[in-house]
């Protein structure tokens, strides 16, 4: 395994103490209360008064300000201590945000994990053991009968819906300045398909940034139905057009672009899809490509991230894929997409790492 620096320097040596170890066990042992509590902090304000009072707030005043029994917010204060959100004064029994609480209120990228988790995962997570010994997302009964989550992704509850497009497009769009250089800078494209373009944001940002390219959006029907009325009568959406397809049947063939295409585009897709899927795909791909048409594969690789918090969140994401998304994909290391590449007849050209929020881009070409 080719680990980055910052993950070799983490994962491959004992770095805590016997007590620190300890106390991490009982942190996992407590996992899911310690997030509810967390969460409950951050909803109901608790954070926010705390980060704005200089010299601190006593529980009392926490009490008035929102309107919670002192019951409540003794606990939740007495809990939020020992997991390390906030300090106090022991001389005035006044409480200050610390630099953990800090980052839980202010950081963009943990605000929207917590949503995620809390509103996509949170109920699902229960039935994690089943759904590894049955390679299928056996959480997501909690929402519906559909076999994965992107057939039942219309259906979903608004607030559902809300921060797994939240957390979806938090990650990619940090990217997509970066990865619009690359596509159209570096490379003279003209005809691009977007695979698994879901809303269409991806196709409007390409046709925003240059003013010929026609994108094809490749997708489920009931995807292509949301995607074609987000674009709608918005600047480019006559050059952005949908296609219909189940990506899962190996009978369901690429349309083949008369003249040729130049670029296939796939962000946060294959992580969608298991190892043999993959390798099915872009064996599909590869039927619409001539030699002059690369595949870039946008993906948070988890083993190429410059910080550690960054591979942890990844590697949590891949459970999220086994218990709700469809049971049998995650979130891959380099290693593993380099083996689905090759096993389709495909080759890397060139790797283009460090965008946005973590990702790499894979410029794919065909085998020589």
């Amino acid at each position: 395994m080719n680990l980055s620096p910052a993950l070799k320097k983490k994962y491959t040596e004992e770095r805590l103490s016997a007590r620190e170890a300890q106390r991490l066990a009982e942190f996992i042992a407590w996992g899911p209360v310690v997030f509810q509590a967390s969460r409950l902090m951050v909803k109901w304000g608790i954070l926010d008064m705390l980060r704005d009072a200089d010299e601190g707030l006593t529980r009392q005043e926490i009490c008035e300000k929102t309107g919670l029994s002192d019951y409540a917010v003794k606990c939740l204060l007495e809990a939020s201590l020992c997991i390390g959100t906030i300090l106090v004064n022991t001389d005035t029994d006044r409480y200050t945000l610390s630099k953990t609480g800090w980052f839980l209120l202010n950081d963009p990228a943990t605000r929207v994990n917590i949503d995620f988790n809390h509103d996509v995962n949170y109920e699902g997570w229960f039935h994690l053991e089943e759904a590894l010994k049955n390679g299928k997302p056996e959480g997501l009964r909690h929402f519906g009968s559909w076999p994965t989550l992107y057939e039942g992704l219309s259906s979903l509850p608004p607030q559902v819906q809300k921060s797994w497009f939240g957390f979806d497009h938090f990650y990619s769009d940090s990217s997509f300045p970066e990865a619009l250089k690359i596509i159209f800078d570096e490379h003279n494209v003209k005809s691009l398909y977007d695979v698994g373009g879901n809303t269409g944001k991806w196709a409007l940002q390409c046709v925003g940034y240059n003013d010929e390219v026609e994108v094809t959006i490749l997708d489920l029907p009931q995807q292509i139905g949301m995607m074609k009325e987000n674009v709608k009568d918005k600047p480019g959406s006559e050059r952005i057009s949908g296609y219909g397809i189940n990506l899962l049947d190996p009978q369901a063939f690429f349309p083949k672009r008369e003249g040729g295409l130049d670029a296939i585009w796939m962000s946060q897709f294959l992580d969608c899809f298991s190892m043999e899927e993959i390798v099915g795909i872009l064996k599909r791909a590869k039927e619409a490509m001539t030699e002059h048409t690369r595949i870039y594969i946008m993906e948070t690789l988890w083993d190429r991230q410059r910080f550690e918090p960054a591979a942890f969140c990844l590697t949590m994401t891949s459970l999220y894929f086994t218990a709700m998304a469809n049971g049998n994909s995650k979130m891959y290391n380099t290693e593993d997409m380099e083996a689905c590449i090759r096993e389709a007849g495909l080759e890397i050209e060139q790797i283009h790492d460090h965008l946005g929020q973590g990702h790499s881009i894979l410029v794919v070409k065909i085998e020589d």
